[in-house]
């Protein structure tokens, strides 16, 4: 059975709201560090450049029901599912990613991927929460 971290943060908008940014691949670079230098679309596919040459991002859930569940298809044709959720808290939001421990990861390794996803989902909190992008919804 694998090892997983649930990592969380609470979000003062709306499921609706945070899918619908979160969910759009367009937006990964402004919340997601390993993403930061950017991703684009090309003939449908969603594509970053990464130390080991361009990988694909493709989310594989209903993202306007907070199933935010997607694939890093990396160059060597590995494919990582990362399961991420919005859950309703109220009127409120729970972002929720579920991190497995992947095989003959460290505890070093596996800390330090822990404390970029909660980076990350810290990122988006203040991004939404602050105002600074407005929701565009998921074209896909």
């Amino acid at each position: 059975m694998s090892e997983f971290r649930h990592l969380s943060v609470p979000i003062a908008l709306s499921p609706r709201a945070v899918s619908a940014f979160a969910g759009t691949p367009a937006n990964l670079p402004r919340w997601a560090a390993g993403l930061a230098a950017g991703i684009r679309e090309e003939r449908g596919r969603w594509l970053a450049d990464s130390p080991l040459g361009a990988i694909e991002v493709r989310f594989v859930g209903d993202t306007s029901a907070g199933i935010l569940d997607h694939e890093v298809v990396l160059p060597d044709g590995a494919t990582v599912l990362n399961q991420f959720r919005i859950l309703a808290d109220g009127p409120h939001s729970l972002a929720v990613f579920h991190l497995r421990r992947g095989e003959g990861v460290g505890d070093a390794e596996f800390d330090s991927d822990a404390a970029a996803v909660q980076a990350d989902l810290e990122t988006l909190r203040r991004l939404l929460e602050g105002g600074e992008c407005v929701p565009r919804a998921h074209s896909g």
